[in-house]
């Protein structure tokens, strides 16, 4: 399944809105999912700086008027910048905060508790809370802090833990990207999923396209194969349309004939009285009745061609006319003892009926024995899966290439001392166009004309 990413596609359309969908949930999911472990690990985190803020304020008792802190076993809380600390504050009646304790860890700094979290301790009195705040080299850390009233001291105190956050950060960081790697792998299975789903979804439409293509070749008359319901109406009515379309070519093809039988008639009484009556107006009856007669062949011939040309379940195989038409022109021109060189593979085939193909080649090839001095090539080829090319070269005198157009025209004589009308070429021409071809014409390596014939192929 190709697909043209210039025009259209109800493929690429289906994938498209399914990745878009399975990008937004996967990333609603991920960000979710981050957030979700990241809560958590703060949670944790913050059950474990409480139980050390109850536990300063427990073991912290006033000695003369002064805060004693406890004595606890917490070893990170005596190394200097170790990412554990603690402290005890005494808040004044101006809101400042004055240090009364503090864990070695901190050495000589102070945490800078921010105002707004000062204000929020002050509000709310006996209960812990939790913020962030900058510590030592500018690490981040998670403090837990509960203002309340020592027995024996006057003013509140605050007492806070802290702990550098950097690990729970990594742990999100690292979750983070798992969850990123996992949810695109998850994406890309989705993603191939979608893309099977809707080759197997649409196969009967792919099916129903190859199965149009075959008719338009000539391999089949009809739509043959079974539908799914939803395409099974669509099938149904390009039946209906294909006997339709050759009722119509059926009719014409009749009109034609009658036509033809009812123009000729009186064209064959005409020559015949003037045969029987011999002299000048004889003459002019004649002439004139073998132009109309010729006009009728030319216009009828036409007709059919593009009536033809509207059907597609016609095939002709090439090789077995090329054969024929070799042997017989071979015998036509025997006296100049004429060597006809044609090549053909088997499985050419040509899309329009076998009387038109051997009126195209036949008139090309006759052309060329007519006016080579004893050698004709023909070689016809495939030129893709849609067209076919027959080359007729001759060894003849040719023709100069500012003529080429006029041999194409109708009536043309190239040579008026040679027989014929001038309609070879141009009936060529016109019975190639109908069928949406074309004819060319070139100097032949042999020497003489090469007639280039371009026409549908039929697929084999």
């Amino acid at each position: 399944m190709k697909l043209d990413l210039g025009k259209p596609s109800l493929v690429r359309r289906l994938v498209v809105l399914a990745g878009v969908w399975n990008l937004v949930v996967l990333l609603l999911a991920g960000t979710f999912l981050t957030a979700q472990f990241r809560e958590a690990a703060i949670r944790r985190f913050d059950q474990s700086l409480a139980v050390l803020t109850d536990d300063l304020y427990a073991g912290s008792s006033v000695e003369d008027g002064r805060v004693k802190a406890p004595f606890l076993t917490d070893i990170r809380a005596t190394r200097a910048y170790s990412g554990r600390y603690w402290q005890i504050l005494a808040l004044r009646p101006n809101g400042k905060l004055a240090m009364i304790e503090q864990s070695r860890s901190l050495f000589d700094i102070m945490l800078a508790i921010p105002a707004v979290q000062a204000d929020r301790l002050a509000a709310a009195p006996g209960k812990t809370l939790f913020f962030d705040l900058p510590g030592p080299q500018n690490r981040p850390l998670r403090a837990a802090a509960i203002l309340t009233r020592l027995p024996g001291f006057e003013g509140p105190v605050v007492f806070i833990a802290a702990e550098d956050r950097s690990p729970i950060d990594a742990d999100a960081s690292r979750f983070a990207r798992i969850t990123a790697i996992a949810l695109l792998i998850l994406g890309l299975g989705l993603i191939s999923a979608v893309v099977v789903q809707v080759r197997v979804g649409l196969a009967p439409l792919f099916r129903l396209r190859r199965e149009v293509a075959s008719v338009r070749r000539g391999k089949s008359e009809r739509l043959s194969h079974a539908y799914p319901v939803e395409l099974e109406p669509l099938a149904v009515e390009l039946n209906a349309l294909l006997a339709h379309n050759q009722d119509v070519v059926e009719r014409q093809r009749t009109h034609v004939g009658n036509l033809a039988h009812a123009l000729k008639t009186p064209l064959s009484v005409m020559l015949t009285e003037a045969s029987q009556r011999p002299g000048a107006l004889a003459e002019v009856v004649t002439r004139q009745a073998d132009v109309m007669r010729e006009q009728v062949d030319h216009h009828l011939r036409r007709a059919r061609a593009a009536a033809r040309s509207q059907t597609s379940g016609e095939r002709t195989p090439v090789e077995p006319i090329l054969d024929e038409l070799a042997v017989t022109l071979e015998q036509i021109f025997q006296d100049k003892g004429v060597e006809i060189d044609w090549r053909c593979p088997e499985d050419l085939c040509f899309q329009g009926e076998r009387q038109d193909l051997m009126e195209l080649a036949g008139n090309v090839m006759e052309n060329a024995g007519k006016w080579c001095r004893g050698k004709v090539r023909a070689v016809a080829e495939g030129v893709s899966g849609e067209r076919l090319r027959l080359i007729v070269d001759d060894d003849g005198p040719g023709l100069p290439a500012d003529r080429w157009a006029d041999a194409l025209k109708r009536g043309q004589r190239m040579d008026e001392n040679a027989p014929g009308s001038g309609l070879g070429l141009s009936i060529v021409d016109e019975l190639a166009r109908a069928y949406g071809g074309s004819v060319t014409l070139d100097a032949s390596p042999l020497g003489g004309l090469r007639v280039v014939l371009e026409l549908p192929r039929a697929g084999g």
